[in-house]
């Protein structure tokens, strides 16, 4: 059975994933060998704009797996992930669910941004990339990684590269140098050959450090 959730879900899978796939395999040997390996998975969009911020900011320097359990425990405090709910809810509640008190005031900040209307939801659809970051990075503890993981996850931009993602630059450096530390100038010139594609790719690279086949989400 499908429940509402899972169809809207469905509903955001980007347009362009099929024709990206095709096109990084017929340029990249790497992605050739990558991409197949996980079938038919595919970036999930979320349509909701502030709970995919507030997820960023919960996994900003911590482990997937560690921004999942937070997440989770969140979720037992604010079912809906609402600004109301998380202003209601408070800093003390928010640092028991394993936020860090910082964390706790960006979340909380960020609310009352999307509470008050000082930020604008409906127009970011039709802003380019960098217009949408500039907005975005106003917002206390909203630093470009954020405001690109937003871009990817909730208005499902096609060619987003976060050189400051961790995942990023360990999946370039054990898949195309053996191993070795990469510059972002290093995965500057790799990604290079993704272009217009730059998500996908970066989707498929983060996929193949997961342990388990749950794909990676905000």
């Amino acid at each position: 059975m499908v429940t509402s959730k899972m169809a809207d879900a469905t509903v955001c899978i980007p347009a362009y994933w099929h024709d990206a796939k095709e096109e990084l395999m017929k340029r990249d040997r790497i992605m050739r060998r990558l991409i197949p390996q996980f079938g038919d998975m595919h970036l999930i969009g979320r349509g909701e704009a502030f709970t995919t911020l507030v997820r960023s900011v919960i996994g900003q320097q911590i482990s997937v797996k560690a921004a999942d359990s937070v997440w989770q425990r969140v979720l037992e405090i604010c079912p809906k992930c609402t600004p109301v709910q998380i202003l209601k809810a408070g800093n003390d509640k928010l640092s028991s669910c394993g936020l860090s008190k910082r964390k706790a005031e960006y979340v909380l900040d960020l609310a009352d941004h999307f509470k008050a209307k000082r930020v604008h939801v409906d127009k970011w659809s039709e802003m380019n990339d960098e217009d949408v970051i500039s907005e975005l990075v106003q917002i206390r503890g909203i630093g470009r990684w954020t405001a690109e993981m937003f871009l990817i996850f909730n208005l499902l931009r096609p060619n987003i590269l976060p050189l400051d993602d961790v995942g990023l630059l360990k999946g370039i450096s054990l898949n195309y140098f053996s191993g070795e530390p990469v510059s972002r100038s290093d995965a500057r010139e790799v990604a290079a050959n993704w272009e217009p594609w730059r998500t996908v790719a970066t989707w498929y690279l983060w996929r193949s450090l997961d342990a388990a086949p749950v794909p990676v989400q905000y």
